[in-house]
């Protein structure tokens, strides 16, 4: 039997529990972080409220949503236009490995174009080989830039 065709949509509120869902599993899976559910629901919810905070996009499979991550937005005066940050990538366990990041890399590749954004960025762990060769995989290179933060929360 064919598998199902794969569908990169935007993301609904009606999407919220998996999302909220997925950025758990994300986050203990990457991190061993164990997230405070309720603020996670209210960030999710943030996005759908205020669409200049970014936008979550998924991948459905058969009416089932398999896939989804999360864009955000940064200006750059040096370049005068947004980069795209990716962010909150999650793929069903079931459904790694059968093309469904590049279907969401893909639309935002084409969200960023059309936006007139001058590039995408994303941030990655550092000892998560396995998604740092599907970015590669999809064309993005390590940069030279190292990421700092001071977390206030």
């Amino acid at each position: 039997m064919a598998e199902a065709e794969l569908t990169v949509r935007a993301a609904r509120p009606d999407d919220a529990a998996v999302l909220v869902d997925w950025n758990a599993a994300m986050a203990l899976e990457t991190e061993g972080r164990e997230l405070d559910r309720e603020r996670l629901r209210r960030g999710v919810a943030g996005l759908f409220e205020d669409p200049r905070r970014g936008r979550y996009i998924v991948a459905e499979r058969g009416g089932e949503v398999v896939g989804s991550l999360l864009v955000t937005y940064e200006w750059s005066d040096w370049r005068d236009a947004d980069f795209f940050w990716i962010q909150s990538v999650y793929v069903r366990a079931d459904a790694r490995r059968s093309g469904v990041y590049r279907a969401l890399h893909d639309e935002v590749r084409n969200l960023a174009r059309a936006d007139g954004a001058c590039g995408i960025r994303l941030y990655v762990e550092r000892d998560n080989t396995g998604a740092q060769t599907v970015y590669e995989r999809v064309g993005m290179r390590a940069s030279d830039y190292r990421l700092y933060e001071e977390d206030l929360v």
